[in-house]
């Protein structure tokens, strides 16, 4: 029987990233449990599970193909938490970092579906205006 793969880098952190996930309102002095750092905490924290459980693959015996599979949620994790930081954060600095993120990690993840032979996301501009930035990610529900 086959285990799901969890890549080495993220099973180390796997301990401190649900230590944060469950802890980071309460360290983040949230006065209420729906203002907007709560919000901006619960849609990390959601980021942070789809991007574990889809990265938990079962083997497909092809080191490659393996790699991207669990690479790209790893990636879309990593734009789903740029979002969430365009669409509460407030420092100029970071939000160009998270744009920054944004682009670079979804030209890493066309790379890698073009290097396994898969189609690539159909393409969308990258978020500037957090007004405009959709809660979800429409093509990673």
């Amino acid at each position: 029987m086959s285990r799901p793969l969890l890549p080495l880098h993220a099973r180390g952190a796997l301990p401190a990233l649900l230590l944060a996930a469950t802890t980071w309102p309460a360290w983040a002095g949230t006065p209420s449990p729906n203002g907007p750092i709560a919000t901006f905490a619960q849609e990390n924290a959601a980021a942070m599970d789809r991007m574990m459980a889809d990265m938990a693959i079962t083997p497909s015996g092809d080191v490659d193909r393996d790699f991207a599979a669990m690479m790209i949620p790893h990636h879309q994790g990593a734009i789903d938490m740029a979002l969430a930081e365009l669409r509460h954060g407030h420092n100029d600095q970071l939000r160009r970092i998270a744009q920054e993120i944004i682009v670079e990690q979804q030209q890493e993840i066309d790379a890698m579906h073009l290097a396994v032979g898969q189609p690539l996301s159909p393409s969308a501009p990258a978020p500037t205006n957090p007004s405009r930035v959709p809660a979800t990610n429409p093509d990673h529900p």
